[in-house]
């Protein structure tokens, strides 16, 4: 019987370690190639061009930081973080609200009514949802241009209501956590379904929420593709952080490698701290939830 117990002791503690060894690769393996970046971003130029790789950080970082800073002042090139920043987070965080706040909602009609339309209303967003974004922005754009909305901003904001992914995936979820006698109790006791929704669903739907936030604030924060089509007019002041790293990158005239570096670094920190939040957001409620059941 002990060695029963031992042997089976043993393969628990040799599967845990496989595992733990698999985790740790491949987190090397994400990691590696930001931490990278960031030890570019502090290194001098010299030095990234004659070594590109190197895991050792350097003394640079503030000189790297000022010369970003510094491109559009000295005519350099068509640089400002603090615009792109501006910008980008206007949208973003615009857009990400609309999309998760909609997306909810649209999740929760499915779920919580029952009409004889809601089978082929999901089906019809499951199949939108498989057709690329690129098929569509021809006449998306020129859709936008007979409503004289290229060069502004609602094009990039508006049309975020309408994301089947995260529908999709609020749906699953709703059905799989989400009690609809919680519903039926607040229709009793007198509470609207607009207010049921915001004060009762939104509150025990903040994992799911969390999330999809994440996914959304990044993918429109690294969106480069629709405000190059919409942003015609190439307007200095309209760039987004994207646009702004893109006339870095694209700019064969600029040799200093630590600026390239600096610049992308700049534009990925917002993401990092989003993502850190909403992390321990999730993981709070998650325990949360855990403790009440």
């Amino acid at each position: 019987m002990n060695n029963t117990n031992d042997n089976y002791t043993r393969k628990v503690m040799i599967k845990s370690i496989v595992i733990m060894a698999v985790l740790v690769l491949i987190t090397i393996i994400v990691l590696a190639p930001i931490y990278i970046l960031f030890v570019n971003a502090t290194r001098d130029p010299q030095a990234i061009t004659n070594h590109p790789l190197s895991f050792i950080p350097g003394t640079s970082f503030i000189r790297n930081i000022k010369e970003t800073i510094n491109l559009n002042k000295i005519g350099k090139i068509s640089y400002s973080a603090w615009i792109g920043y501006r910008n980008s987070f206007f949208i973003t965080v615009s857009a990400t609200a609309l999309c998760i706040f909609f997306s909810a909602l649209t999740a929760y009609g499915l779920v919580i009514y029952d009409f004889k339309l809601s089978t082929p209303a999901y089906t019809f967003i499951l199949a939108v949802m498989m057709v690329p974004v690129q098929v569509t922005s021809v006449g998306f754009v020129q859709f936008m241009g007979k409503l004289k909305l290229t060069d502004t901003y609602w094009p990039l904001i508006v049309p975020a209501i309408a994301a089947p992914a995260i529908v999709f995936y609020m749906r699953q979820y709703m059905k799989a956590n989400f009690p609809t006698e919680i519903v039926e109790a607040a229709r009793i006791d007198g509470s609207g379904e607009l207010s049921t929704f915001v004060r009762i669903a939104i509150p025990m739907l903040k994992p799911a929420v969390g999330v999809q936030a994440i996914f959304v604030f990044i993918a429109n924060w690294n969106n480069f593709y629709t405000p190059s089509m919409i942003l015609i007019s190439r307007e200095f002041k309209q760039y987004t952080m994207p646009m702004m790293v893109e006339s870095i990158l694209s700019n064969d005239k600029l040799s200093d490698q630590g600026v390239r570096y600096c610049a992308i670094v700049l534009s990925i920190l917002p993401i990092i701290v989003i993502y850190c939040f909403l992390s321990r957001l999730i993981v709070d409620n998650v325990a949360e939830g855990g403790v009440k059941e």
